[in-house]
């Protein structure tokens, strides 16, 4: 029977960026239903927005089968896991002066919209762990993905002395126990990345221990290839920018630039975006632009609901799920 949310939402849910949403869950619900597989990503803080309320019981009930996300999301999810209780609320952030903003930084606080991400208890303790494992795998001779080393980490059990909220929420570690495949597309721009060169320029560790970019999109190429069929594999995209630009290209390069002119197109496709359509945004532009770019085929399902995904994907996930 369908859930409170489910139904509320059927109701109640009828016009403009409200149908948008309901339309999209539905052909989600009806992409899963035709054995397709569906790819998730994520862009922004949602992580610090604590997505994995709703995204880690989405990965435990197999609705989506690869993600593609910033390395801020990546690492995110596990600091929310370490550190919750530390974490502080500036409900009035519009109206922070530079001088309490200043205040913030000497107190390692470090403001996410209206969320402080305290340095001590979420960065620095995930650091002295994962350079252990980044170390440990160097002197092997092993060379890995940057999500594989997390999953690593939190397979390990090493964090769980620190877990400040029920880790069923985490959606990293609902990942690292199904080992969904994933892509961290730029990860040298997060927090961990930054750590990683700073060691690397330490001379502590050598830049070749963390596998590429360029070797992400080789292994997305293979998973796309292996994984597709003849119908192709479903894109839900939470925001704009490189954790869905990175992904989506994947289909255009195997066609156009390895020739492999049967590779089907992505056969589902929604964005959730506050970002307004202009001049050269990838974030803003509508799906049917990608149709040009050898991305989305003429027939293929486009969603696009243009409102604030920290509202928007929780709902979603919350239909698909039944509640």
């Amino acid at each position: 029977m369908a859930g409170t949310i489910r139904n509320f939402i059927e109701k109640n849910y009828l016009h403009f960026n409200a149908a948008a949403l309901v339309d999209a869950a539905k052909g989600y619900e009806a992409h899963l239903a035709s054995g397709k597989k569906m790819l998730i990503s994520l862009a922004g803080a949602m992580s610090t927005a604590e997505l994995g309320i709703s995204l880690a019981e989405i990965i435990r009930q197999d609705k989506v089968h690869i993600i593609s996300c910033t390395g801020a999301n990546l690492e995110e999810d596990i600091m929310n896991l370490v550190a919750h209780n530390s974490y502080e609320r500036v409900p009035d952030y519009r109206d922070l002066t530079p001088q309490q903003e200043w205040d913030l930084l000497e107190k390692g606080l470090n403001r996410v919209t209206d969320t402080c991400i305290p340095e001590e208890e979420a960065f620095r303790r995930l650091q002295k762990h994962i350079f252990n494992i980044w170390k440990e795998a160097e002197d092997k001779g092993e060379r890995l993905f940057p999500h594989e080393f997390m999953y690593r980490m939190l397979l390990s059990g090493v964090l769980e002395q620190y877990y400040e909220i029920d880790p069923k929420n985490s959606w990293m570690l609902a990942a690292a126990q199904k080992n969904l495949p994933m892509v961290v597309p730029g990860w040298e721009d997060s927090t961990m990345g930054n750590i990683f060169a700073s060691y690397c320029i330490k001379g502590e560790l050598k830049a070749s221990t963390m596998k590429s970019g360029i070797e992400y999109m080789m292994w997305l190429a293979d998973f796309y290839t292996d994984t597709a069929g003849t119908d192709g594999i479903g894109f839900f995209q939470i925001g704009g920018g490189i954790a869905g630009d990175f992904p989506i290209c994947v289909v255009p390069m195997l066609y156009q630039d390895m020739e492999r002119e049967d590779t089907p197109f992505w056969s589902y496709f929604c964005q959730i975006s506050d970002s307004t359509t202009s001049y050269g945004s990838y974030s803003g532009a509508v799906p049917n632009e990608k149709i040009t770019w050898g991305k989305l085929d003429i027939t293929t399902p486009k969603y696009i609901i243009e409102s604030d995904a920290t509202i928007v994907a929780p709902l979603i996930f919350a239909y698909l799920l039944g509640q």
